[in-house]
């Protein structure tokens, strides 16, 4: 009966998280949701999900993980952010069909802001893809305009003076 009574959140969640990865691979989207984890706590009235223990997310060429990834919904039923907590969080998605390059992040905390179109991953923040990388206390990505802000992060563990990048140069046309 427990089933019967999450069943429209977990639905309105995975239709949710499939248009939260509509920046990546077009074909994220349709794909199923998996969620493995030691333990699932679903508050269907307050719309919250939370995921405990080694949990593991993936839909298409999307994956989230972490020890604690809690999921919240709008009061319009969708996706309103996905955090993950853990020695580091991870997620990976893969950007275009045609680059086989995914672009991979680790933090302490990384949230996914699904209304705001936005991800912050935050203390040892490190992002990755195509060879670049971008290290700080925080870094903030929009994945609607794709502009990156990273600096510091105000409470975190591991203090950072300065952010670390390294871009790698265009290879030219041969």
């Amino acid at each position: 009966m427990r089933l019967v009574k999450t069943l429209p959140f977990l639905l309105s969640l995975s239709a949710a998280l499939g248009s939260a990865s509509a920046w990546a691979l077009p074909t994220d989207r349709d794909q199923p949701i998996r969620i493995q984890a030691d333990d699932a706590h679903l508050d269907d009235k307050q719309g919250v999900a939370t995921y405990t223990g080694d949990v593991v997310i993936t839909q298409g060429s999307m994956v989230i993980k972490g020890n604690k990834v809690t999921i919240t919904r709008a009061s319009s039923g969708d996706i309103d952010v996905v955090t993950s907590v853990g020695n580091l969080a991870y997620f990976e998605q893969r950007q275009s069909a045609a680059k086989p390059d995914k672009m991979q992040g680790w933090a302490v905390t990384i949230q996914y802001q699904a209304l705001k179109d936005t991800i912050v991953l935050t203390d040892r923040a490190k992002v990755t893809n195509e060879g670049n990388s971008t290290e700080g206390e925080k870094i903030v990505y929009n994945t609607k305009t794709q502009v990156a802000t990273a600096g510091r992060g105000g409470n975190v563990t591991s203090p950072r003076q300065r952010i670390d990048m390294v871009i790698q140069p265009k290879k030219k046309a041969e």
